[in-house]
């Protein structure tokens, strides 16, 4: 007799062996102790497209087709995983196997890639739910002596069983009735669309933008400086610089104020993803790689939560992880770290916040990589930080009468630097207020007065770090930080969603900044309100998470979301002449740099007219974005971030023959 145990990936898979000491290694999983621990490499199984169902779905889109809404939903096995999903089939129903543990990640997609293979495979052997937030030894073991049915996490699996749906409705209808609507070929997606309109939105605001000169007096009382309130007219403000010139300001006004700022939260992966980019440059996928590499090295807890708490049977561990982090990371503390601070059992549903494990003790942490390296010393930082006490200011505010106007100047003095003592360099802190000296009630000053010119700012494009905040933020307005976030996305699926803005040529890099391609203006234009809605998806998002906490039954959701697309398909389900689609599909972009000849996007991407065997846009298997293409070709390297490691792309090429033909590529080189 034996116990399968089905994880996701087989590093985490390895993990698990080790520990239940199956550690014979067979062809795709191992063995050993009564147990049999595999792996289903993300998703093996998924939803059928819809050239798949018949129906009359497989030929020219059309709106004849539409709306396109499955009787019974079928999945298929993904063909590059098949000898996988083959291995696990017969696993499963074996004889010798009379158990299943599920060992997949601990949330709502880990679920749905084991309940597909699960039901796909037709298995109905009694299966149990390993509930594991970090891949330390003891606390696998804790994780296998608190085992429940499988049954207790259903909501769990129709929660990401309806999202799946969802996304398949709006996408798979949306692009192919605004296609044919417009007559180009459209991308639209449930959560990329809205996405994109907001950075559409950003855009367009930042370039229409009119900025507005406005004016201050300013007094100089020698060691400060005293201003006035804005002033929208130069001539009142010259004016009242020349009366005030030579004069004396008396202070009328000396308030002080002893204040806090409290130490900040643990990670979730948003926060984390948001502070990794404004500190370092990386994208939410790339921050994603890396926790998630150094979450199967066992050196920090599961990196796709929405909590930045702990719950109260992390006390202890966090206590020693705090210490363990005083001691590699050398932040030199002195106080007892307050630990309570972080544990609220009520703010953590799935898996509590992101903090390094114990495994740093042992680890050769110089060895790490560096991008792994940078995201381990913020996730240590941000524990010693939001353990450690409040920073206190002394807060002052100097108020002056010249000629009958106010004047003000603020300042502070620190009293206890608190968790700011261990900020280190990459948090980017914008520096304090100066001090102010010290001054009294009634004391005046001769000054010089000045006239200080200043300008409105446009709202600032997108970063990765304020998208991710407005994701998160979205459809929120009416709610105080207490509610449960709606948001668009999840932490889990926010990178992706932007990495698909950027391979679909929708939305391009520029540095740090995010901004939207014609491409991407264009389908925003086009589109009607309610498929861009950031508000409605992020009700949509608010429906799942009920969905998850058993609140709202999944067929409600369903019937709504039917609905919807039912009704776009009726409105919409109409030529419009009036738009005219760009596709750029006969604009060439670039010369080939093994033949000449022109580069132009097709169907498939981008692709030398001289079929010289040029491949203009894969570097071995790895699909490059438009904007990494164009690139390229303009002499420019690119890089990609594939499990956590970086590659470059150089704009040269190297000879690569396959089945006894020669073809060229991209050269690469591995990153740090």
């Amino acid at each position: 007799m034996a116990i399968l145990i089905v994880g996701e990936k087989p590093s985490v898979s390895r993990a698990i062996s080790s520990v239940v000491g199956a550690d014979a290694t067979k062809k795709g999983y191992t063995e050993g102790n009564g147990y049999i621990v595999s792996w289903c490499v993300g998703h093996l199984v998924g939803l059928k497209f819809p050239n798949d169902y018949g129906n009359g779905w497989n030929q020219k889109w059309s709106f004849s087709q539409l709306p396109m809404i499955p009787d019974n939903w079928l999945f298929q096995i993904t063909d590059s995983t098949k000898a996988q999903y083959n291995l696990l089939k017969n696993l499963m129903n074996k004889d010798e196997v009379t158990e299943i543990i599920c060992a997949t990640d601990a949330d709502r997609e880990g679920e749905c890639i084991f309940r597909y293979v699960y039901n796909m495979a037709r298995c109905r052997k009694p299966v149990k739910r390993l509930w594991v937030s970090s891949l330390e030894e003891s606390a696998i073991r804790k994780a296998l002596s608190n085992m429940k049915p499988m049954s207790a996490y259903d909501n769990l699996f129709n929660a990401g069983y309806a999202r799946a749906r969802a996304d398949w409705l709006v996408g798979m209808n949306g692009s192919r009735l605004f296609s044919v609507r417009y007559g180009g070929k459209l991308n639209i997606g449930r959560v990329q669309t809205p996405t994109l309109a907001m950075i559409v939105q950003r855009d367009a605001e930042g370039n229409g933008f009119v900025k507005q000169k406005y004016f201050t007096a300013d007094l100089n009382c020698g060691a400060f400086t005293l201003s006035s309130a804005r002033i929208d007219d130069e001539k009142s403000a010259d004016a009242l610089v020349s009366a005030c010139d030579g004069s004396t300001v008396t202070i009328s006004s000396v308030k002080r104020e002893v204040k806090t700022d409290k130490a900040p939260k643990l990670y979730d992966l948003t926060t984390l993803q948001r502070e990794a980019n404004k500190a370092f440059g990386y994208t939410a996928q790339q921050t994603l790689d890396y926790t998630q590499s150094l979450y199967e090295g066992k050196l920090v807890t599961y990196p796709r939560t929405d909590s930045q708490y702990l719950s109260d049977d992390m006390a202890q561990t966090a206590l020693e992880v705090t210490k363990l982090c005083d001691s590699y990371f050398g932040f030199g503390i002195a106080h007892t770290p307050d630990i309570q601070k972080v544990i609220n059992n009520s703010k953590v549903s799935g898996h509590h916040a992101i903090i390094p494990t114990s495994g740093i003790a042992t680890a050769d942490l110089s060895s790490l990589p560096t991008g792994e390296k940078n995201i381990l010393t913020l996730i240590a930082t941000k524990l010693i930080c939001a353990t450690a006490p409040a920073h206190k200011y002394d807060a002052v505010k100097l108020t002056g009468i010249c000629n009958g106007t106010e004047f003000t100047a603020t300042g502070r003095t620190v009293l206890d630097m608190g968790w700011k003592r261990f900020i280190r360099q990459t948090d980017k802190e914008k520096p304090d207020e100066k001090a102010l000296p010290a001054v009294s009630e009634g004391q005046t000053f001769t000054v010089a007065a000045s006239n200080g010119e200043h300008f409105t700012s446009p709202p600032k494009p997108y970063t990765e770090d304020t998208l991710l905040s407005a994701m998160e933020r979205a459809g929120n307005e009416d709610y105080d930080d207490d509610t449960e976030k709606k948001g668009l996305g999840t932490p889990a699926t926010r990178a992706a969603t932007i990495e698909s803005l950027v391979k679909n040529g929708y939305v391009e890099r520029d540095g740090k900044q995010l901004r939207a391609t014609d491409k991407g203006k264009e389908l925003v234009t086009v589109v009607p309100d309610e498929v861009k809605s950031a508000k409605l998806t992020a009700e949509w998002e608010s429906k799942l998470q009920q969905i998850e906490h058993g609140s709202l039954p999944e067929a409600v959701f369903m019937s709504g979301i039917t609905q919807f697309i039912t009704e776009m398909c009726g409105k919409y389900g109409s030529v419009d002449k009036s738009v005219s689609l760009s596709d750029g599909s006969n604009e060439p972009i670039g010369k080939c740099p093994k033949c000449g000849a022109d580069v132009v996007k097709g169907k498939f991407g981008f692709y030398c007219k001289g079929k010289c065997g040029m491949n203009i846009a894969k570097v071995y298997g790895v699909e490059l974005s438009d904007t990494q293409v164009k690139g390229l070709l303009s002499g420019k390297s690119t890089s990609y971030t594939s499990k956590g490691k970086k590659t470059i792309v150089r704009p040269e090429l190297v000879e690569n023959p396959y089945n006894g033909k020669m073809y060229y590529q991209w050269k690469t080189e591995r990153g740090i």
